[in-house]
């Protein structure tokens, strides 16, 4: 179990940890990441380390739950404001996007998570889909989607924004042309390009029952400039909803 620290110095040295934890793991894979890998990237001793986790897989569970905080508070902070709830599944995936462009390591963290930490796995999903599912039931009640199960809906457009930023950002080389539509390296971009927003929001409005709102989402002003067009997410449960970080 994590140590709380006691002084703004010792949160910022357990936040450098954290941060160098993020860089091993993306680079090495949780087997290959050391405590000494940690340490050194984050410019601290050893023992330092020992005084704010446990264990390798400490810091690895963690980092986990630091990065499904951030990436919902990016995507609670990029749908702020939306009209509709298009708008907002807009606004809040392109924020999901940067976010994965900036931190790739929440891929492939999360990821091995599923034969590491099953509990961190099960938590980061969780804290996501629960809000969404709120989101879209309410939005429903509203008049604003068809009529559909929030749950199946929930997990399929999350299902749609995983495929689409591991394609075009993850897995993607941005000095490539991009190269045969079937190969998932071959995106040819570092970033989700505006046209395959626009075309994934039209999938998606069309499976939410309102492909009219598409066009009014395109023509709408971008308050975040994402991706030269509006953006909005998933309805993830407000960020603040969960524990300060020690």
């Amino acid at each position: 179990m994590s140590a709380a620290p006691r002084t703004a110095r010792g949160e910022k040295t357990r936040r450098r940890l954290l941060e160098a934890a993020e860089h091993v793991f993306a680079a090495h894979g949780y087997h290959e990441a050391s405590v000494s890998r940690i340490t050194e990237r984050a410019g601290v001793g050893q023992g330092t380390f020992y005084l704010y986790f446990d264990t390798k897989l400490d810091v690895f569970n963690e980092l986990v739950e630091d990065l499904n905080h951030r990436v919902r508070q990016a995507m609670s902070e990029g749908s702020r404001g939306a009209a509709s709830r298009i708008e907002a599944e807009r606004a809040g995936f392109a924020a999901f996007f940067r976010f994965t462009a900036e931190h790739p390591a929440l891929y492939r963290v999360v990821r091995e998570a599923e034969l590491v930490s099953p509990d961190a796995l099960r938590l980061h999903y969780s804290r996501i889909v629960e809000g969404y599912i709120d989101g879209l039931r309410d939005a429903a009640e509203e008049g604003e989607i068809g009529d559909i199960d929030p749950t199946v809906a929930a997990w399929a457009l999350m299902g749609v924004g995983e495929m689409i930023g591991m394609r075009w950002v993850l897995w993607g080389d941005g000095d490539a042309a991009p190269g045969d539509p079937a190969d998932p390296t071959a995106s040819g971009t570092r970033e989700v390009p505006a046209q395959v927003l626009d075309e994934m929001m039209r999938f998606i409005a069309g499976a939410l029952g309102r492909p009219a709102l598409v066009a009014e989402v395109r023509s709408a002003p971008d308050p975040a400039g994402a991706l030269g067009r509006p953006a909005l997410a998933p309805d993830p449960r407000p960020a603040a909803d969960d524990k300060e970080e020690s």
